[in-house]
């Protein structure tokens, strides 16, 4: 296929593109900046220029594309309604790209966080919440997902808290980020809290086996890891970056906070089931040994 591609240059669309040239596939990326276009263009992938703010690029790329995998997502949280306006940015971007599919039986892959599930693992058949910091990006998710029944192969992978590379990237790569400033590695609420984790190259793997071959309207988890305790997750990067290991208000870490504290593992035993995916990289613990002081 020839994939258009957004985000291709974050932790997971990195590791996309590459997963999907060496499968064969051809990629259109996006890139915004001129270091994004050259570090696209190294990998092989041909490039489109524009953020995605940028609706017309979008629509023009993805109605060129055999297929789409939507990733971009702002991360300036600089201010205090920076999640909402990514949430609202990624909505649009994401109704674009779905809305130049219709009636072509194309795919278009999105990504979402798995749900939060009192008492246990969340699973694929669970819903996303609606409400909340992120119900916005859920609400566009299934509206995303609703256009199956408009000819459009819409399918939607769910990336856990901590999608990690080189032990950079996701909560913990927050939290190891909120560690170097403070000096201190500080871990919200009791740190019993669960939070779970993939390895970026292993979810790569999955957004391109649902690419290629999921059922449209359907939702898959990208979880290695189902639920390492945040007090665990602090230990290591304390011990990584020599500092001291202690709760802290879970308001310094702003707009996350409320999502810090909560307790979240979700289970992929479906997706590697049906799809056959099987992680093979590094769990995130074993991964944050990576970290340099």
């Amino acid at each position: 296929m020839h994939v258009f591609v957004t985000g291709g240059t974050g932790t997971i669309g990195s590791a996309v593109v590459a997963e999907l040239l060496a499968n064969g596939h051809t990629v259109l990326a996006l890139a915004r900046s001129d270091s994004s276009e050259q570090t696209l263009k190294d990998t092989g992938a041909e490039v489109v220029r524009g953020a995605i703010s940028d609706l017309d690029v979008l629509r023009s790329a993805a109605t060129q594309s055999d297929g789409v995998i939507s990733l971009a997502f702002g991360h300036d949280f600089s201010r205090p309604d920076a999640l909402a306006a990514a949430i609202t940015e990624e909505s649009a971007a994401m109704a674009t790209l779905g809305e130049a599919l219709i009636g072509s039986d194309r795919p278009i892959v999105t990504v979402s966080g798995t749900p939060w599930i009192a008492g246990r693992a969340s699973t694929e058949a669970d819903p996303l919440p609606t409400d909340g910091p992120v119900g916005g990006r859920a609400r566009s998710v299934n509206a995303l997902l609703e256009l199956a029944s408009r000819g459009v192969r819409a399918t939607a992978v769910r990336m856990p808290r901590t999608v990690h590379n080189e032990g950079k990237g996701g909560f913990a790569g927050l939290l190891a980020e909120q560690a170097r400033r403070s000096g201190v590695a500080g871990y919200p609420g009791d740190g019993t809290q669960r939070w779970p984790a993939v390895h970026a190259r292993d979810a790569a793997a999955l957004f391109r086996l649902v690419l290629e071959s999921a059922p449209a309207g359907t939702a898959w988890h990208a979880v290695a890891d189902e639920g390492d305790a945040v007090r665990d997750i602090a230990t290591v990067v304390g011990r990584r970056l020599n500092l001291p290991v202690q709760p802290v208000p879970a308001e310094n870490f702003g707009p996350f906070g409320p999502i810090f504290v909560m307790d979240q593992p979700a289970s992929s035993a479906h997706t590697r089931e049906t799809l056959g995916w099987q992680p093979v990289h590094a769990s995130l613990l074993e991964d944050l040994e990576n970290l340099q002081p």
